[in-house]
């Protein structure tokens, strides 16, 4: 039920939000409502699905590349760790010459998630081959079980039922071969059709060469797969002559051909600018030929990693095996740019007898169009949930604070959650058709906002009319940039004293032909105190119909806020690091810093439980009754 209890109305100091403007009378704290009507469409798991079949329609809701601006110059005092072992960037040297801030363990213990998957402790980053056996969701990840920074990198391994409430269990694989003695670094799994699983991955050799290999599980009648044997004859794939030894990685699951052989992609680049994925073929996943030509190439989009690839249909929400072949039916290339630390994708068509990908629009191929996520995301990788004929999404959510403080909190890095999160909702409060003056800020009384589900919806109350072309563009820098229509949204994590706060909002813009663009945008930039933290906009441009309001999901989880606009149409992840709107003290607020016009919010707000994420109870009663329910 609703909470309907009163609270008294807290004053805000207009300045303290940095707006010109913010001098109409302060509202009282917005009570709940029982009842809400609002529309959203979009569920977390088939977040990239979603997109890709709404961008099939004549006129595409397509997104522009997001502006992002950073909140101060940072210079580059250090190479971030990884670079020199030819895996993408995993530090900030950017904070080097930062002071640091005297944390408190309290502080550190708020930001680690309550519904995310992370480690107990120590480095995470990559997901990998994340796959379906016998009843049990497989997780595995990049993991340094020695540290909470990059390096010595093994497989850690999880398993859950709901994709929500994981199991720990034992490392699958760890670095002890000459291929691998450097890492064994991303893979993917592929289930073939007779039940065997077979994991691809790649391995950094005692020479920091970058190898494909091979392992498959010791036991498939284990409902855990808790032992994994590694091929005698690996590495399978070697780097093709032309192809820098360190630049060659991150291989796909394997689709089957026409011709009955099946393919794998594999990310490079060519002259160092070119990204680029091979494909290779085999018929045994021990041998492979590098077939001619490459699947696809983007000049100036520099080293691809991380690479996906896989067919959506295109009227139709089920999600399709990666062997779909055949009408009415795309495939979508993603790549994880290495330069930019940002996943991209594209759509378009693939020709199964050249094995050559094709994007449907040029002007947004990979790498220079849409992304996956505007905001702190990268690595993604999608697998076939076969239980509910879906295609899964997971992405690695780094920090933006400093090593130092990682290692000081004994842990960095988290993953994405998918739709069974709605599992977690306990109590949901209800705010109907609040009115949010221009240059105004209104309390939500829904008490502590550490762990939410957020669903608002936005409607302006008048137009203005003649009024000019907005100055601001795109996301502007940040949520003090006022214009005609914007910014307005919601306040996560922020204080009663609105001195720490994280702004998620829709910006409308006038054009010069007289329509409004829309950004959806997240401004992190007072965020935090602290100044050894990133904090910077992000947002893209944000397709809104004509009889459509301005709709967002906003899922807080501490130190993560993750934003959908529109059904998920633009995406932004955050990382959030306050040092006073934590605990108790987190607080929620609804805000319009437009210039000329009112909006009217409706939003429906659930209090999230904890997923209690633990070590797999081998040695209890449980064990035995999950693994007889398989």
């Amino acid at each position: 039920m609703p909470k309907m209890e009163a609270s008294s109305s807290t004053s805000h100091d207009p300045a303290l939000f940095h707006a010109p403007l913010l001098h109409h009378p302060r509202r009282r704290s917005s009570r709940p409502l029982k009842g809400f009507a609002v529309i959203i469409g979009s569920v977390v798991f088939l977040l990239s699905l979603v997109i890709l079949i709404v961008n099939q329609s004549p006129e595409p809701l397509a997104s522009n590349p997001s502006s992002v601006t950073e909140a101060g110059s940072y210079s580059m005092a250090a190479q971030p760790r990884g670079i020199a072992e030819g895996v993408s960037a995993k530090s900030n040297p950017s904070l080097f010459d930062k002071v640091g801030f005297n944390w408190t363990n309290a502080m550190f213990y708020w930001q680690r998630t309550a519904y995310h998957f992370q480690p107990q402790k120590n480095w995470m980053n990559d997901p990998d081959g994340p796959l379906y056996h016998k009843g049990w969701y497989h997780l595995f990840y990049q993991y340094n079980p020695d540290s909470a920074i990059w390096g010595n990198i093994t497989w850690g391994h999880a398993v859950s039922k709901d994709l929500i409430h994981w199991f720990y269990l034992p490392l699958a694989m760890v670095p002890d071969q000459w291929y691998d003695i450097n890492g064994c670094w991303t893979g993917s799994a592929t289930l073939l059709p007779d039940g065997r699983i077979v994991m691809l991955y790649t391995g950094s050799t005692n020479d920091s060469v970058q190898v494909q290999n091979l392992a498959y599980p010791a036991n498939l009648s284990d409902p855990l797969l808790l032992q994994w044997l590694k091929y005698p004859g690996n590495p399978v794939v070697v780097p093709p002559t032309g192809i820098e030894d360190e630049e060659f990685r991150d291989p796909t699951t394997a689709w089957l051909g026409p011709d009955g052989s099946w393919r794998i992609a594999v990310g490079t680049r060519f002259n160092t600018t070119i990204g680029t994925a091979l494909v290779f073929q085999t018929t045994n996943f021990s041998d492979y030929e590098l077939l001619d030509g490459v699947l696809h190439a983007v000049p100036g989009t520099g080293m691809w990693e991380c690479v996906d690839f896989y067919p959506v249909a295109i009227n139709g929400s089920v999600g399709l095996d990666t062997t779909a072949l055949g009408p009415g039916i795309k495939h979508v290339l993603k790549a994880s740019l290495d330069d930019t630390k940002v996943d991209h994708y594209a759509i378009g068509t693939y020709d199964m007898i050249t094995d050559k990908w094709t994007p449907d629009n040029p002007e947004e191929d990979v790498g220079i169009g849409l992304k996956v996520d505007y905001g702190r995301y990268y690595a993604s990788k999608t697998f076939f949930d076969q239980s509910k004929q879906r295609r899964i999404l997971y992405g690695w959510v780094n920090e933006t604070d400093s090593e130092a403080d990682d290692l000081e909190k004994g842990w960095a890095s988290i993953q994405w959650p998918v739709e069974e999160v709605e599992s977690l909702r306990l109590n949901a409060t209800v705010f109907k058709d609040v009115v949010v003056e221009a240059g105004s800020v209104v309390p939500l009384d829904i008490g502590t906002a550490t762990q939410l589900d957020i669903l608002a919806e936005f409607e302006i109350e008048t137009l203005v009319l003649n009024s000019t072309e907005d100055e601001v563009s795109d996301c502007g820098d940040g949520a003090v940039d006022r214009s005609t229509y914007g910014p307005f949204g919601v306040l996560v994590i922020a204080d009663d004293s609105l001195s720490e706060l994280t702004p998620i909002y829709f910006r409308p813009l006038n054009t010069s032909d007289g329509s409004l663009e829309t950004y959806f945008c997240a401004d992190e930039t007072r965020s935090s105190k602290a100044p050894d933290v990133t904090k910077r906009v992000y947002g893209g441009k944000i397709p809104v119909l004509d009889d459509e309001n301005y709709n967002m999901r906003v899922l807080v989880d501490h130190s993560v806020v993750e934003s959908f606009g529109e059904g998920g149409r633009t995406v932004i992840t955050s990382r959030v690091y306050p040092t006073e709107a934590i605990y108790g003290a987190a607080r929620l607020f609804l805000f319009n810093n437009a210039s000329g016009v009112n909006v009217k919010a409706t939003l429906k707000i659930w209090e999230m439980n904890s997923a209690f994420i633990r070590p797999f109870p081998f040695e209890e009663t449980l064990f035995q009754e999950m693994v007889a329910s398989t």
